[in-house]
């Protein structure tokens, strides 16, 4: 079996919540809404990290790292989502769906590595503060930020290329608002337990390892701000670490939710849900979050807007 043979069913039909029509326009609204927010944030943050001198450091070089990731992961599927709501025919072709979940798998597997890395950027910022220049120096800083990259897209196509070569017998009804792994498994009608296995072995790789050094990494930072004797010095830190904290649980929480057990235990209503908030929920808070809880991005905001808005030649 391969993914030409199954392309030959030319169409995936995307359920999502179509035996419920009242919630059609609320989730139009809500997807509109959100998708706004996370394009004019996400950019908003891309334009004064880049424009801003100050924040020419690794923390905002991953910051912006990860605002084009939301922008890229949201973009792969609210689009189409929006468009299926407003017709009857709610339909992704084979190659649209195959895209849709390559980038999708992929740039979710890239962000949680890019949030381990900025745990550990802030642990070495926060413990280990004479050796942060010479670490975090721009050529480390591009190295582990492709390898991310690469990594991601490398799960991606590994995860991929088990689930579509599963046999579907004909099923085209995916009970889901977008290609995602754990509802292309419940169309197989063969035994999928040794595929979970190893779609588990991954999802293993790609959101334990992660969150866990990014726990270590806090109990470090943690254990070191109590420590600072300036009242000032620990808000600052806390401030700086929180807003990463809440980015964290946000995504890995609901990450794990869906990945990390069997498809056929979820209700496939939650599912939905859950995935709704992992896919557009977080990234539409993740600008929030970093621009209202962090000093010094406000005050970045505040140079740059009045630059962009009321330069005179």
């Amino acid at each position: 079996m391969n993914w030409a043979n199954e392309s030959s069913s030319r169409e995936f039909i995307l359920l999502g919540f179509s035996d419920k029509p009242w919630l059609q326009m609320p989730l139009f609204l809500l997807l509109l809404i959100s998708y706004t927010i996370t394009i004019f944030g996400n950019v908003s943050i891309m334009i004064v990290c880049i424009l801003d001198p100050k924040l020419h450091t690794p923390m905002y070089f991953f910051l912006t790292n990860l605002s084009i990731l939301d922008l890229c992961y949201t973009t792969s599927t609210v689009p189409h989502m929006l468009i299926n709501i407003c017709h009857n025919k709610k339909t992704i072709s084979y190659g649209g769906c195959v895209a849709q979940l390559i980038i999708f798998l992929a740039l979710g597997a890239t962000e949680c590595l890019l949030l381990a890395l900025m745990s550990f950027d802030r642990y070495m910022a926060v413990c280990r503060p004479l050796h942060y220049v010479v670490i975090m120096n721009h050529w480390f800083c591009l190295r582990v930020v492709g390898f991310s990259w690469l990594t991601g897209f490398s799960n991606s196509v590994l995860q991929s290329s088990l689930t579509l070569n599963m046999p579907r017998c004909g099923h085209k009804e995916v009970d889901h608002f977008f290609c995602e792994v754990p509802a292309l498994l419940k169309l197989s009608c063969a035994d999928t337990k040794h595929i979970e296995a190893e779609l588990f072995f991954f999802s293993v790789l790609i959101l334990l390892i992660p969150v866990t050094l990014i726990l270590i990494s806090y109990g470090f930072i943690a254990h070191a701000v109590l420590r600072i004797r300036s009242a000032e010095g620990r808000r600052k830190a806390f401030g700086t670490c929180g807003s990463h904290m809440v980015v964290v649980s946000l995504f890995f929480g609901t990450g794990i939710y869906m990945y990390l057990q069997p498809p056929s235990s979820t209700s496939k209503d939650w599912g939905k849900m859950v995935s709704l908030f992992y896919g557009i929920i977080t990234p539409m808070l993740n600008p929030l979050i970093y621009s209202l809880r962090n000093k010094d991005m406000k005050e970045a905001f505040k140079r740059v807007i009045p630059r962009i808005f009321f330069y005179k030649k």
